[in-house]
């Protein structure tokens, strides 16, 4: 039953690791892999000499980072107060409103958001009536970032919260049953039985999030940015996009590609010492 899920994992995921060999070359279609010159660390270094990189760099780490951090935190309340609510009908429209964002592609959501959070869309018009001037929340440097953590966490935080619902509905019932005798009210419950309950399930989705710890969310910044938010809103992606597919720079965007490969599995191989070290938990 496996088998098939291997055989796609291989060919879509570990064949194509041979193309990495472009970020050593200045690489011509032409002449395909083995006829394209070797350049050995050229690509990288003029990555790194790219006077716009260093700023590329820390916004696709300040959004991807506040992106997996709210992602970590809201669905985990999320979960647990809805884990709380004992009327089922009403647990499952909830559930089932929270997951739809998931399945709307950025194009629908950013048409959507471009207009209520527009100079005179609702948000502004809500706002104005306590007094406060319109933001720019997509034109304005201050606010981009902020805006993209804040629709990306609406989109994802009830399809994240899946996993957690199923950790918790996991934990030994008697230990709940055991410490409501002792006299714990519900918040004591939910966090000295719950919440040790699912912590290897945090810890799992951690480590394995930060392994995309530089991915921004491709899709949605090129929906929503503008050359009015290019300094706080230009990514890695964005940039490998220009580079890679819009000047044919296929070299170029592969370094970056396996620059953020590599952060990423360093990432990885540290939270996973971590948290063995400190709590005693391995995933592998």
């Amino acid at each position: 039953m496996l088998l098939p899920a291997f055989i796609v994992t291989f060919i879509f995921m570990y064949v194509p690791m041979y193309g990495i060999i472009i970020a050593f070359q200045d690489f011509n279609p032409a002449l395909g892999f083995s006829g394209s010159p070797w350049v050995g660390l050229k690509w990288f270094k003029f990555i790194f000499n790219t006077p716009d990189f260093k700023n590329i760099f820390w916004n696709t780490f300040i959004i991807a980072t506040s992106k997996m951090i709210f992602l970590q935190v809201v669905p985990i309340l999320f979960a647990l107060m809805l884990n709380e609510v004992m009327n089922r009908p009403l647990k499952r429209i909830v559930q089932t409103i929270t997951y739809l964002p998931h399945f709307l592609s950025w194009v629908i959501i950013g048409g959507i958001f471009i207009d209520i959070l527009s100079t005179k869309g609702i948000i502004n018009q809500f706002l104005g009536v306590f007094g406060i001037d319109p933001i720019f929340f997509l034109g304005s440097n201050k606010y981009f970032q902020g805006t993209m953590v804040v629709t990306e966490v609406w989109r994802e935080f009830g399809w994240a919260s899946i996993l957690y619902l199923a950790a918790i509905a996991g934990v030994n019932t008697d230990l709940y049953e055991a410490a409501y005798l002792e006299g714990a009210g519900r918040f004591r419950r939910m966090w000295h039985v719950t919440m040790p309950g699912i912590i290897t399930t945090v810890i799992l989705l951690l480590i394995l999030n930060l392994s995309g710890v530089l991915n921004a969310g491709f899709e949605q910044i090129l929906v929503f940015y503008n050359s009015a938010v290019f300094e706080t809103g230009d990514i890695l992606d964005t940039f490998v996009f220009r580079m890679g597919i819009q000047q044919a720079q296929f070299s170029l965007a592969t370094a970056v590609g396996l620059f953020k490969s590599v952060i990423g599995l360093v990432l990885v191989i540290i939270t996973r010492g971590v948290a063995h070290k400190t709590l005693g938990y391995r995933v592998f």
